[in-house]
C-alpha cells in the first residue's frame, strides 16, 4: 500500500524521452488501483453464499449474476481498448471507478435479484473501462520490460481478488449484506489513485503512438497471427473456466464435501487466492528471461496432475493442492497478454481489452454453466468435470516462435 502517495503526485512529472525509463512509481500506482478494483469485485462471488440464503437462489441464479458481470466486464474492454489505442481517453479511468462506487453501494441496498444483476452489471462496466488503459499506462512506464510491468500490474489484481473473501469474511457475513457498503471507501479511494494516474497519463501522451511498439519482427504472416490468437484464446478459456470453478463454488464445495462453515471455507479461498498473486508475480519476470511460451506451457499443462487429484484427497491435501494449483495456472495469464502484445504490437489497448474480456466472459460463462450442473449433478462432480481443462494446456506446442526474423 506504500505505493498509494505517489498517486496523486504523478501529474507533476514532466514529459519524458520516447526511450522512456522503467517508472515503478507509476506501475506501483496501476497495481494498487487494479488491487482495489479486483477486491471490490472479489466481494461479490465472496457474499453469494449468504446472497443465496437471503433471496433463495439456485445455483443457476448464481451464475446467473456472475454471468452478468463477467460479460458487462469483458464485452466492453476489447472495444474500450480498439477505441483508445487511436484515441486516448485519460479521463476514463476515474470515470470507470465512479461506475464500480455506484454498483457497490446498491449492492449494499439492494431487496430484489433483478438489483443484484443490476449492481453486477456496473461494477462490470467499471472494470471494463480499467484494465486496458491501465494495462496500457503500465507498458508505457516499463522502460522495456514489458512481462515485470505486466506481472506487478495483474498481481495488483490478483491480490485484490485473495483479500476480498477475507475482508468480506470479517466485514460482511458476520454483520449482513448491509456492511458491503464499507467497500465504497475502497471504490472513492481508487478514484483518487486513478485520478493522479490519468494526469500522468495526458502529461506523457507524446510516448503514445498510433501503432506503439513499433512494427512487427517476428516474420509472421496475417493467418498465422490470427491462428496463434486463437490458440492464445483456447488456453484463456481452460484456464478460466477452471478458475471459475474455484472463485465462484470453491467454498460450496468445501462446505459440501467437508461440512465446513462458511467463514472457514472463506479461509480456504483466500488461500487459494493468495497462491494465484504469488504466481502471477513470478510469470513476468520469468517470462521476460526464459520466454514467454515456456511460461504457458509449464503453467497450464504443467497444472493438469494437480487438478486430476484434487477431487479425490482429503481436507488438508485439498488446501495444499489448492495452493499449489493456483501457483502454477496463475503464472500463465501475464506471459499470454505479453506474447498477444509481441503478435500485434500496433494495439496493445486492444489486445489487453480483448484477453482480460475473454477472461471475465469465459470466467462469466463457466460460473453460469458450471451453476447449472451443479444444480443437476452436485457441486463435487463439477469439480471432477473441471479438473481435465488443464489438459488443453497441450495447445501450446500449436504456438509460434517470437524470435526476430
Amino acid at each position: 500500500m506504500s505505493s498509494s502517495p505517489a498517486a496523486p503526485s504523478l501529474a507533476g512529472a514532466s514529459p519524458v524521452s520516447q526511450a522512456s525509463p522503467l517508472v515503478m512509481r507509476v506501475i506501483g500506482a496501476c497495481a494498487l488501483a487494479h488491487l482495489i478494483n479486483d477486491l471490490i469485485q472479489a466481494v461479490l462471488p465472496a457474499i453469494y453464499p449468504m446472497l443465496k440464503l437471503n433471496y433463495g437462489l439456485s445455483f443457476a441464479q448464481i451464475g446467473l449474476i456472475t454471468l452478468t458481470f463477467q460479460l458487462t466486464a469483458s464485452l466492453l474492454q476489447p472495444w474500450v481498448g480498439y477505441h483508445t489505442d487511436r484515441h486516448p481517453k485519460p479521463w476514463l479511468l476515474p470515470a470507470g471507478s465512479v461506475c464500480t462506487l455506484v454498483g457497490i453501494l446498491m449492492l449494499a441496498f439492494v431487496g430484489s435479484f433483478p438489483a443484484i444483476l443490476l449492481a453486477a452489471a456496473l461494477v462490470g462496466i467499471g472494470s471494463s473501462t480499467f484494465h486496458p488503459e491501465a494495462s496500457r499506462i503500465a507498458r508505457l512506464a516499463s522502460g522495456g520490460r514489458y512481462g515485470l510491468a505486466q506481472s506487478t500490474f495483474q498481481v495488483g489484481g490478483n491480490a485484490g481478488t485473495a483479500f476480498g473473501p477475507l475482508l468480506a469474511a470479517a466485514i460482511i457475513i458476520p454483520f449482513g449484506q448491509g456492511n458491503v457498503a464499507w467497500f465504497g471507501l475502497f471504490a472513492a479511494f481508487a478514484i483518487v489513485v486513478l485520478y493522479g494516474l490519468s494526469r500522468w497519463y495526458r502529461h506523457h501522451l507524446t510516448l503514445f503512438k498510433l501503432k506503439q511498439g513499433g512494427a512487427a519482427t517476428h516474420g509472421l504472416s496475417a493467418g498465422r497471427v490470427k491462428f496463434a490468437l486463437l490458440i492464445l484464446a483456447l488456453l484463456v478459456f481452460s484456464k478460466y473456466f477452471y478458475m471459475a470453478s474455484f472463485t465462484s463454488y470453491f467454498t460450496f464445495f468445501l462446505i459440501e464435501k467437508f461440512d465446513l462453515s462458511v467463514a472457514s471455507s472463506q479461509l480456504y479461498l483466500f488461500l487459494f487466492l493468495g497462491a494465484v498473486a504469488a504466481g502471477t508475480f513470478f510469470g513476468g519476470p520469468i517470462g521476460d528471461r526464459i520466454g514467454r511460451k515456456q511460461v504457458i506451457w509449464f503453467s497450464i499443462l504443467g497444472v493438469a496432475p494437480f487438478s486430476l487429484l484434487l477431487p479425490h484427497v482429503d481436507l488438508f491435501w485439498t488446501g495444499v493442492l489448492s495452493m499449489v494449483i493456483g501457483f502454477i495456472l496463475a503464472s500463465a495469464f501475464s506471459a499470454i497478454v505479453v506474447f498477444a502484445q509481441e503478435l500485434m504490437p500496433g494495439n496493445v489497448g486492444m489486445i489487453a481489452g480483448l484477453f482480460f474480456g475473454l477472461m471475465f466472459g469465459f470466467g462469466g460463462i463457466g460460473g453460469a454453466l458450471l451453476g447449472y450442473l451443479a444444480d443437476i449433478h452436485g457441486i463435487e462432480e463439477v469439480f471432477l468435470l473441471c479438473s481435465f481443462l488443464p489438459l488443453l494446456g497441450i495447445l501450446t506446442a500449436l504456438l509460434p516462435s517470437l524470435k526476430a526474423r
